[in-house]
């Protein structure tokens, strides 16, 4: 039962609060866009628009937001980030035009951002060191698992085919976010932490922390995996090969049922900057070797294709469980203990621009080029493995200012 039940106390209360969590936001993916356009009235670029200002928001707020988070606590900011995104999931029904969406859209994501500093700023202090990774890694496996029940429910929602069905997809979502906020504030106080330093240190310093930025920007190359597992290798499969569209699903589902069963396994090691810096150098290979898979994938026909398809999502979701891992311990581990939610803000701001880049730039070299971009994706992960083991040893020689403890060596 160990390897399906997380440990009892605090790491099981953390993988339940992710299954809820899941369940909700499952529910409401499934159908956001049916409901922005069919319900609220929205056309398509006006809902694209609105995604977009979220993902700049995200972008741009992460740092003074996870700075913010440092200093109410983590259990707060995630309780008062949760209550922030029920209530506006539970105004989106009313509303009334495209400038109202927008900033509805701008308050959930700020509320959400705030809220996912709020978690790692908690789990980072309440966990105990031994047990945290391990304990991450159980919770991205019960958001999986709640996920794909909400997707089932959404689903479900959406066969109604009426408003009424639509309705059900935001408050389901805002209720589960209501009940995550309930279930966080009665969670154990993290304990406090004591800077080192007189006055609180200010959150744009994180920035000058050369070595750590070169470390997200790192993080941020292998996170582009995600770019060609959900947007590029789906679009190369229907246009580029004979493989049939219903295998879209399959291929969605090999990485769900591989998120659920391998990720608490995949993150062995991930307790040292040697394992952890070691998970990096395979999550880039892993993605190094799906490359040519996919473009092979293009000159072959029926079951041939399919297994290279299957295959390529393999390599690519076992980049994601690798990465997972290793940036787990890297982004709790090498902060200053009350400066964590500032340099994750940090790392999610600068990897966030590789995100914003990543799927034109992914979409032109692979497709538009017929397939032999695919080797200059595979030279960008090359790159990534190599640089590695030189940015995670620049970062452990780096003193931080205000470190309350050692990091681990390597």
């Amino acid at each position: 039962m160990s390897k399906v039940l997380p440990p009892p106390g605090l790491p099981r209360r953390l993988a339940t609060q992710s299954a809820l969590l899941g369940i909700g936001g499952g529910t409401f993916l499934t159908g956001s866009v049916v409901f922005f356009t069919l319900y609220v009235g929205l056309s398509p670029i006006q809902v694209g628009l609105g995604f977009s200002l979220a993902g700049l928001v995200g972008l741009v707020g992460s740092l003074p937001l996870g700075h913010l988070a440092d200093r109410i606590g983590g259990r707060r900011a995630w309780v008062l980030g949760a209550l922030g995104g029920a209530a506006t999931f539970a105004a989106y029904p009313f509303t009334d035009g495209f400038w109202m969406f927008l900033v509805l859209i701008t308050i959930e994501a700020t509320a959400d951002t705030f809220a996912n500093a709020g978690r790692m700023v908690y789990m980072a202090a309440a966990v105990r060191r031994e047990e945290r990774v391990r304990t991450m890694a159980f919770a991205r496996a019960y958001l999986n698992v709640g996920f794909t029940v909400g997707s089932g429910l959404g689903a479900a929602a959406l066969a109604l085919d009426s408003r009424a069905g639509l309705l059900v997809l935001v408050l389901a979502n805002a209720a589960g976010l209501a009940l995550n906020a309930l279930f966080v504030a009665r969670m154990p106080a993290q304990p406090s932490l004591r800077t080192t330093r007189e006055r609180q240190p200010s959150p744009w310093g994180v920035l000058r922390d050369h070595p750590y930025t070169a470390l997200a920007s790192l993080f941020g190359v292998l996170w582009l995996n995600a770019t060609l597992f959900g947007e590029v290798v789906p679009l190369w499969a229907i246009t580029m090969t004979d493989a049939p569209k219903p295998l879209l699903g399959v291929l969605f589902a090999i990485n769900t049922v591989m998120a659920v069963a391998l990720q608490v396994r995949a993150t062995r090691g991930a307790d040292s900057l040697t394992g952890s810096t070691r998970l990096l150098r395979w999550a880039a290979l892993a993605s190094v070797a799906a490359c040519p898979v996919v473009a092979l994938s293009g000159a072959t026909h029926g079951w041939a294709t399919i297994a290279l398809l299957a295959f390529a999502i393999v390599l690519l979701t076992a980049t994601e469980l690798w990465m997972s891992g290793a940036q787990w311990y890297l982004q709790t581990e090498i902060p200053p203990a009350e400066q964590r939610g500032a340099y994750l803000g940090a790392s999610k701001s600068v990897g966030g621009v590789t995100k914003m880049l990543g799927p034109a730039s992914l979409t032109f070299l692979a497709i538009h080029t017929g397939g032999w971009g695919w080797w200059l994706i595979a030279g960008i992960f090359v790159v990534a493995w190599a640089a590695a083991r030189p940015i995670v040893a620049w970062v452990e020689r780096t003193p931080r200012n205000g470190l309350t403890e050692p990091v681990p060596s390597i």
